[in-house]
């Protein structure tokens, strides 16, 4: 499953492709940039509002490469509130209020339904994350056995997951502090061949988590679509424990990092480092794995991970731009394994087109390949998504 974090700036930017024939009636709205006359969506984002249901392409690799989703949203336009710092007005931008739904089929008969909100608190100068759903999905997980080598293990994963989270921002400054709560009821049953059902059964049973950490964040890029500078840091140390109800006691700590600079008017370099920690025995589908693009979710796992990742943005003209993008990284169980862990490389390229000009929205197509497979991204804004 991705967090649902994704699925919000999936929603928010999905929004930004559908330009509803009912909103065309009801008022005229240019779908052309007033500078070039080109194919744009931003006047369509300003002055459009209400109820849209939005399509969405799922191309990840475990879920079976390719699926579709719905996601009926209500999108609320926020104006910026407005700060005294030193004597001098700041303007400080405030994202939209999203209020939505989804409903996800993929090739491996993976399906999924679920409700969220995210909004800000303008008084209080605080941004929340809410939402809860049910999801039936089917994933394969890899583990090595000391006589058969590594084994493809199939699982079906019936989960009712739900979150909330809440950050306030610190001062009049960039960094936001708060609260994560994650719940998340499973039932999880071997679905894969036979012989191997011996080695799984260990990792079938119906479990309870319920985790509750601390969140905190700096966020000073140029714009939450496409950055052409600034720096995403956050990190976020969450505890699974029986005094929250959970049937499982581990900590999961999540730190990375994005960096984002113009190396010249038209090349923009990118930087992601990412790494995960997870304390005491967590259940196999809670272990970190490595993120990247080309790289099947859940393929590489570990009590620990750490990735680096670069990109490069170039700017041909002024709508088009192509991408090169590579990383690497490792899984494994102990730092003092991470020197004979295996490195795992991944890298690809890609095209972008600018959609919506006064947000920096730029959409497009990814192709990666990784050490097992190819595999393909419909990209809305950033491909790093958290």
């Amino acid at each position: 499953m991705k967090p649902f974090n994704r699925v919000l700036l999936y929603t928010t930017t999905c929004l930004l492709l559908l330009a509803t024939h009912l909103e065309a009636q009801k008022k005229r709205i240019s779908l052309k940039d007033s500078l070039d006359g080109k194919f744009d969506l931003s006047d369509y984002i300003i002055d459009a509002n209400g109820f849209v249901p939005v399509p969405y392409i799922i191309t990840e690799p475990s879920l079976g490469g390719f699926g579709g989703a719905l996601i009926p949203v209500f999108i609320k336009k926020r104006p910026p509130y407005i700060d005294s710092v030193d004597g001098h007005v700041q303007r400080t931008p405030v994202a939209p209020d999203i209020t939505g739904g989804m409903g996800a089929y993929t090739a491996n008969k993976t399906w999924m339904l679920a409700g969220f909100r995210s909004g800000t608190l303008i008084k209080s100068r605080i941004k929340y994350i809410i939402g809860g759903g049910y999801s039936n999905v089917n994933m394969s997980y890899f583990r090595t056995f000391e006589r058969l080598g590594e084994k493809e293990l199939k699982f079906n994963i019936k989960a009712i997951p739900a979150i909330l989270q809440a950050t306030k921002r610190i001062g009049r400054s960039h960094w936001y502090a708060g609260f994560k709560y994650l719940f998340l009821k499973t039932d999880i049953s071997f679905a894969g061949d036979t012989s191997l059902a011996i080695l799984a059964k260990p990792m079938e049973f119906s479990s309870i988590i319920s985790q509750l950490g601390a969140v905190i964040e700096l966020d000073n890029r140029d714009n939450v679509f496409t950055p052409d500078k600034g720096i995403k840091f956050h990190v976020e140390g969450i505890c699974s424990d029986n005094i929250f109800g959970s049937d499982y006691d581990f900590w999961r700590i999540n730190y990375y990092t994005y960096m984002y600079t113009k190396l010249t008017h038209n090349l923009i370099g990118g930087l992601r480092i990412d790494g995960q920690q997870a304390i005491s025995d967590p259940p196999f589908f809670m272990l970190p794995y490595i993120d990247m693009r080309g790289v099947a979710a859940n393929r590489y796992q570990g009590n620990a991970d750490i990735l680096a990742e670069a990109e490069l943005r170039w700017d041909i003209v002024s709508r088009w731009s192509v991408m090169a993008f590579g990383g690497t990284g490792k899984a494994f169980d102990k730092w003092s394994e991470f020197g004979p862990a295996t490195w795992v490389y991944s890298g690809g390229t890609g095209v972008r087109y600018l959609l919506a000009r006064k947000f920096k929205l730029r959409v497009g197509i990814d192709i990666a390949r990784g050490p097992d497979t190819w595999a393909w991204y419909i990209v809305f804004g950033s491909n790093w998504l958290k």
